[in-house]
């Protein structure tokens, strides 16, 4: 049973070490930027390796490996089909995940681009010409 209250989904609360492990993996299967161009990519759905790498214009053994690491997460399954391998999402709700994530640094983008703006904008204000040191040499009349 799902428990759902105010503050949204609260099962992460009752995940135990072990548990809490998986759900790092399969976040640390989403970290690197490549892997989230692939997702991408199979969002039309079910590609082959050769596909993908054109898509990406990366090399056949890196999309390969990082392939790999996505059908071990279980983000993305595998099908054989004479001498091609075809990859697809395993489950579509990945990408209400990943919009969610790309919402929330979005948002976070664009309130540092307004505070980088404010900080600008205040340090770029007119400034009073700096006086000039006195001179070494100081001559009495």
């Amino acid at each position: 049973m799902i428990t759902i209250n105010q503050a949204g989904c609260r099962l992460m609360e009752n995940l135990n070490d072990p548990a809490l492990e998986h759900v790092a993996a399969f976040f640390r299967a989403m970290s690197v930027p490549l892997r989230l161009k692939i997702l991408n990519a199979l969002r039309s759905g079910e590609r082959n390796v050769g596909q993908i790498t054109a898509d990406l214009a990366c090399s056949q053994a890196n999309a390969s490996k990082h392939l790999a690491i996505l059908a071990g997460s279980g983000l993305i399954e595998k099908r054989q089909s004479g001498t091609s391998t075809y990859y697809r999402i395993r489950d579509p709700r990945i990408y209400e995940l990943c919009d969610l994530v790309c919402g929330h640094v979005g948002e976070r983008l664009g309130r540092d681009v307004a505070l980088h703006g404010m900080f600008a904008q205040a340090t770029s204000a007119p400034r009073r010409p700096a006086r000039k040191p006195p001179s070494a040499k100081r001559t009495r009349p």
